[in-house]
């Protein structure tokens, strides 16, 4: 279980049905779309709209009104 990330993200991208996460090390994170239910049915242009939230720990699509931790993200855990 990852309890609190070392790094935070620093950028976050939609590419190829997945969701990119640069980290501030220089490490990237990715996952497919279809596994989150609210992303999986977006527009490439809803999936772009990504913004960091709480420092980095937390992403968030303003149109689809979506939230992940990066931790959740980690463990496993779309939404």
């Amino acid at each position: 279980m990852v309890n609190e990330l070392a790094n935070q993200v620093v950028k976050a991208w939609y590419q190829d049905e997945k969701i990119c996460l640069l980290t501030d090390d220089g490490v990237e994170i990715r996952f497919p779309v279809y596994k989150n239910k609210i992303l999986s049915k977006a527009t490439p242009e809803q999936l772009n709209d990504i913004e960091l939230i709480c420092n980095g720990t937390g992403l968030h699509w303003p149109q689809l009104d979506e939230d992940l931790s990066v931790s959740g993200i980690l463990e496993g855990n779309f939404g």
